[in-house]
């Protein structure tokens, strides 16, 4: 009898390696998807992405309404994530803080009459290269400004090169590959304001008629300005014109009219767009200015209780809409641009754009850091009150979207300008 020796494998079983085949499989299939989660797979671009066909300059000579839209979902995520970027700041680096549900990654703005592209890096890039590029106005301005330099970050290494201010209010980063900086200027109102703190007043003071030189000093050195405001607004102020008390906002204890925060918006608007015409498109030198439109929160309750901005996916079309405090914001930014466009087709070398966001910001609600701009704020249980934040969005997020929409605006104005050499 042919007896088989206790270290020799039977001829008919299978080999060790085969044996052990599926274990291992289902052992590294858990890393691949972490791998691929954390270092997400790209489409190469183009070596020189800025050349488009015929047809497809075509497509971009055409009118594009992109607010009227929907988002969809989008199985392919963000460009980057909160481990790839390493200038998120801590308050929206949401995944890294522990928010468990991930699904607010996967969706993407989908226009009703037109494409919007996934963003590219190096279009964006090579169609800036050499230019300084100024984010300017409150938290919302830097939150955009956070997400621009992720994606950016996906192609070319920025380094920062100018800190200045509490809480790297201003900031300045260089692209060395194509000779770009992009900078940071904390400037809530646009115009001249004292903010509010415990060493000074209750409230903060605005001079409506002058300009905020934080900035305005600068603007000989800067080719594309976006500007970014509308909370800050929401604050109780004291306002001043022409050296006189014009009013307040919420100003109990005070002896002055009270007139809301509406028409003060609209009076710095016109203080830093007519300044920026006067400075840089009379010289000659131009400019692109964008406005950034009002961006709702989504605050329901009190913002120091659990389950502040609950919601996990967008709203649908008709679900949610743009009306009240919202509405008014926007529409105050939208007659303000259009006002100035008229005057400033008459000036070479001046572009506005309203980078018009509300809408598409509205239907997301699950976009807000919210208990998680602390990290794991559940760690030790529910508790009955935690600070949210459902103002700002988390990076990655919906704020992507506005970088996509500017991009397209961009390569739009350079289609343009080389139609007309």
């Amino acid at each position: 009898m042919d007896v088989m020796s206790p270290l020799k494998p039977h001829p008919n079983s299978p080999s060790p390696t085969k044996k052990l085949l599926p274990f291992a499989l289902y052992a590294l299939l858990p890393i691949a998807l972490l791998r691929f989660y954390f270092h997400p797979f790209h489409h190469l671009p183009p070596n020189n992405p800025t050349i488009l066909t015929k047809e497809e300059e075509i497509v971009y000579e055409t009118p594009c309404d992109y607010t009227d839209g929907r988002w969809v979902h989008d199985k392919m995520g963000p460009l980057y994530n909160g481990t790839t970027c390493g200038t998120i700041k801590d308050g929206q680096n949401c995944i890294s803080h522990g928010r468990p549900d991930l699904d607010y990654l996967y969706w993407r703005w989908r226009p009703s009459q037109c494409k919007l592209p996934r963003f590219n890096p190096n279009t964006f890039l090579h169609l800036l290269s050499n230019k300084h590029i100024a984010f300017v106005g409150d938290s919302m301005a830097r939150n955009q400004l956070e997400s621009l330099l992720c994606m950016l970050a996906t192609a070319s290494n920025p380094n920062l090169v100018y800190r200045d201010g509490e809480d790297n209010k201003f900031r300045t980063w260089h692209f060395a590959s194509h000779n770009i900086s992009i900078s940071v200027y904390w400037s809530p109102f646009l115009v001249k304001g004292v903010e509010k703190s415990k060493a000074g007043p209750n409230h903060n003071e605005l001079y409506v008629d002058t300009v905020d030189e934080k900035w305005g000093s600068d603007l000989d050195h800067i080719d594309m300005i976006l500007l970014s405001i509308g909370h800050w607004f929401l604050h109780p102020a004291v306002y001043y014109e022409g050296g006189l008390v014009l009013g307040c906002h919420y100003c109990p204890g005070l002896n002055h009219t009270e007139i809301g925060f509406y028409d003060v918006m609209r009076k710095a608007l016109k203080t830093a767009l007519k300044t920026i015409i006067e400075r840089k498109g009379a010289n000659g030198n131009g400019i692109d200015v964008f406005l950034a439109t009002f961006s709702p929160s989504h605050f329901e309750g009190e913002w120091d209780k659990a389950g502040a901005c609950p919601k996990t996916k967008p709203y649908k079309e008709g679900e949610k809409m743009l009306e009240g405090m919202d509405a008014d914001m926007r529409a105050i930014e939208v007659e303000e641009i259009e006002a100035v466009k008229v005057n400033a087709k008459q000036i070479e070398g001046l572009m506005i754009e309203m980078l018009d966001v509300t809408k598409l910001s509205l239907m997301r609600p699950d976009g807000h850091p919210g208990p998680y701009m602390y990290p794991f704020p559940f760690a030790n249980g529910v508790r009955e009150r935690v600070q949210n934040d459902c103002v700002h969005w988390c990076l990655p997020g919906p704020v992507d979207t506005w970088n996509q929409i500017l991009l397209e605006v961009i390569r739009k104005w350079s289609i343009q300008s080389r139609r007309k050499e």
